[in-house]
């Protein structure tokens, strides 16, 4: 068993490390997301790979990315408007004839959700939802395998609940750029998100205010998911995760309002591995190893 090289795209940073026999991620390292002109984004990650693989032996190259991904081609399938031109970058094709290693592309929130069934907090269990909440709503279903959908569209889960009288979408409402926004208007720009937290878990009025107002637009969303899948457990990630129980203790205060009575059966539990979940994940398919 080799090393494997993984590559996390977000919109913000490029996040990559290697892997080795014993699962152990090292040499982390991170760089700026490219604006997407004339390909910028590949050709990062060709600056990158050679990089790494001019100073270690590496035997094959996982990618987690943004967008909707074909992993068969090993490309991108559609993308919406986080990152310019995205549609058809194919990875796979590009990065196998140069440096005849086999790669792998995965979706982000597949690719953490994989390493969250791998290493985390959702280890070796099936029946798992996946939902990351960040500037945008990324979602991910794995019942024996990563379930997709027959056009790889499955689990879009920000695109749920628009309101056709405010033309927003679950994403508009229940992301974490949503919850600035509301911050933004209850108490001025300069206030952060973790700084409302801090003050509502000391007790301020608006502030709780603040944070059950959103979370309940998050658990509207978390009630649809359960009702079609019914998963032994969803999972929630995203940097408003490092909140951990009290986030979980007032998305579960208002999750009930949304379901039949004594229908809540799912648990509710916090990603483990952060920034390093999709990093796993990515690689996990090199592998030769049985989650569930």
């Amino acid at each position: 068993m080799g090393h494997y090289l993984s590559i996390d795209i977000g919109g913000t940073y490029i996040k990559y490390a290697l892997i080795d026999e014993r699962h152990r991620l090292y040499h982390h390292q991170k760089t700026k997301t490219p604006e997407n002109i004339d390909q910028a984004i590949l050709k990062q990650i060709d600056t990158i790979v050679e990089a790494v693989a001019d100073k270690h032996n590496i035997d094959g190259i996982g990618i987690s990315t943004a967008g909707i991904v074909d992993r068969e081609k090993g490309e991108i399938i559609y993308a919406g408007p986080t990152i310019k031109d995205y549609k058809d970058t194919a990875f796979k094709r590009e990065l196998t004839e140069k440096y005849k290693l086999p790669v792998h592309v995965e979706n982000d929130v597949n690719a953490a959700l994989l390493g969250e069934i791998w290493k985390g907090a959702a280890r070796n269990q099936n029946n798992v939802f996946c939902i990351t909440l960040g500037t945008g709503i990324g979602g991910a279903y794995y019942d024996h395998q990563l379930m997709d959908g027959s056009h790889h569209q499955a689990n879009s889960v920000g695109y749920l609940l628009y309101e056709p009288e405010t033309r927003t979408n679950y994403e508009g409402r229940a992301s974490t750029a949503a919850l600035n926004k509301l911050i933004a208007k209850e108490l001025g720009e300069e206030i952060s998100a973790i700084a409302v937290f801090e003050r509502a878990k000391n007790g301020d009025e608006t502030c709780s205010s603040i944070i059950q107002s959103w979370t309940k637009e998050v658990a509207k969303g978390l009630s649809q998911i359960i009702l079609l899948t019914d998963p032994k457990c969803i999972l929630i990630g995203g940097g408003v995760s490092a909140q951990g129980d009290y986030l979980l203790e007032q998305i579960q205060n208002q999750l009930e309002l949304f379901l039949p009575d004594n229908f809540l059966k799912t648990e509710l539990k916090i990603a483990e591995l952060f920034n390093d979940a999709a990093l796993y994940g990515a690689v996990y398919p090199f592998f030769d190893v049985a989650v569930v």
